[in-house]
């Protein structure tokens, strides 16, 4: 099976359910950017609930391929970021192990917004042990009929549960740090899972044979 996905900051479960099962990883480089999208944002849980963290880019133009979209550093979003997942994270059961991999993202400067999220991709790969490459695509795909197209499927308004190929793995709960205070929330950013089951996050989410 070959995806075709758009980019994400720190993706969640259902993008990592497919990142998994996948035998071919594309991302597509030349779509316009979308705002409101999983492109700069994700979502962690806090000790106040689930956390919405957004990255700021600049825009230039009312229109721009993901490839062009640049951060924006008028404002110390990177330190905030890391207090946030910090503060959620640092009593989990694997926070020690990761935190270098994580926080390295929280120190160093990207200027595209594409680079840093296939930057977290490839580190989450490496963590997992996983032999993976992601592929960029050389122009915009029109016709995906020879692709699992994901562009915009995986979306913040399109309700995951709608997925019959991953939702019943994403609704299988995993400890959280934060499980006495409330009830499982699935699909969060990859962060959740990582933190809290480690390398198995491989085992919880990958299935054997692909479907789709």
């Amino acid at each position: 099976m070959t995806i075709l996905l758009s980019s994400a900051y720190w993706p969640n479960l259902q993008y990592l359910f497919y990142l998994l099962n996948a035998e071919k990883v594309y991302i597509e480089q030349h779509e316009h950017y979308q705002k409101q999208s999983f492109r700069n944002r994700t979502q962690i849980l806090s000790a106040n609930g689930v956390l919405d963290l957004s990255i700021p880019v600049i825009k230039k133009a009312p229109k721009e391929f993901t490839r062009d979209i640049e951060i924006s550093y008028a404002e110390n979003w990177q330190t905030k970021h890391w207090r946030a997942i910090t503060s959620a994270y640092k009593n989990s059961p694997y926070f020690e192990y990761f935190e270098d991999e994580v926080k390295v993202f929280y120190t160093q400067r990207y200027q595209k917004l594409l680079d840093y999220n296939l930057a977290q991709i490839t580190a989450l790969f490496k963590i997992l042990k996983l032999p993976k490459e992601i592929q960029l695509t050389e122009e915009y795909i029109k016709d995906a009929s020879s692709y699992t197209d994901l562009r915009e499927r995986l979306h913040p308004k399109k309700d995951f549960l709608s997925d019959t190929f991953s939702s019943e793995l994403l609704l299988k709960p995993y400890y959280q740090t934060f499980e006495n205070k409330f009830k499982f929330h699935p699909n969060l950013s990859v962060l959740d899972i990582l933190f809290n089951k480690g390398i198995e996050t491989t085992n919880l989410l990958k299935i054997n044979s692909t479907g789709f």
